[in-house]
């Protein structure tokens, strides 16, 4: 199961901006899922968050 998040950016406004897909997946999924995840948020961004480290890699 991967956590998401859907954020409204360029906004200060709930339902407003332009709405992004947030994925928080524990290790790094294949390539083929994270873009069969994309195609069913359905919107222009999916961005894949995961802790490595001392930081946060981004996809």
């Amino acid at each position: 199961m991967i956590k998401q998040f859907i954020a409204d950016a360029f906004t200060d406004k709930i339902f407003h901006g332009n709405p992004a897909a947030i994925c928080l997946p524990e290790r790094w999924p294949d390539d083929k899922l994270m873009q069969d995840i994309a195609s069913e948020n359905n919107l222009s961004e999916t961005a894949f968050v995961v802790k490595e480290d001392s930081g946060w890699k981004l996809r």
